[in-house]
């Protein structure tokens, strides 16, 4: 249920950056900022989310904390309010993280998670790329790590799908067709 309000958030302020023609990535960058807040301090957590503190005063702490973060644009500021006026203040993280889906997927962008065995140079990495770009039909925003436990080899993350091509993953694979014969 959560996930579907939260969705639904997102995409109502999605439509909010495209109509006022505010530049996506800042936005989202802002909302981040607050979000990250929200996680981090348990007493913002508990003045935002306490049904004791009147709005008008969750507001004020809303206006400190932008100006403190650096929110520039008054649809940020607004979306968040309107999270607190409907007791929604609790979903944020979830509604941040929607929202940059929904951004992604509007500006024809997909984020993918590559980790490998050891460092990738530069030539694989764009040929990683371009196989996601071809697999998805979209734009890719790649983010690299490594895990030297793969042994050798690439996972790639697309949103929920994985694409194992580790060692450690075909190994995994042998093994439980081996115990399932």
């Amino acid at each position: 249920m959560a996930s579907v309000v939260s969705s639904r958030y997102a995409r109502a302020f999605a439509d909010v950056i495209a109509g006022s023609k505010l530049d996506a990535a800042r936005a989202q960058e802002q909302v981040n900022s607050l979000a990250a807040a929200f996680e981090i301090s348990k007493e913002l957590r508990e003045v935002w989310e306490s049904p004791a503190i009147p709005v008008e005063q969750k507001r004020k702490v809303l206006d400190v904390l932008a100006q403190r973060v650096g929110v520039t644009d008054r649809p940020v500021r607004n979306f968040i309010a309107v999270l607190i006026d409907q007791d929604r203040i609790g979903l944020l993280p979830a509604i941040a993280r929607e929202l940059a889906e929904e951004l992604n997927h509007r500006a024809g962008r997909v984020e993918a998670s590559i980790v490998s065995a050891r460092e990738l140079g530069e030539e694989q990495r764009q040929s990683l790329v371009a196989e996601i770009a071809r697999l998805t039909g979209k734009h890719v925003a790649a983010g690299y790590t490594t895990d030297p436990g793969l042994l050798g080899g690439v996972v790639v993350k697309v949103g929920s799908t994985i694409y194992d091509g580790s060692v450690r993953g075909q190994l995994q694979r042998m093994r439980r067709q081996l115990t399932e014969n």
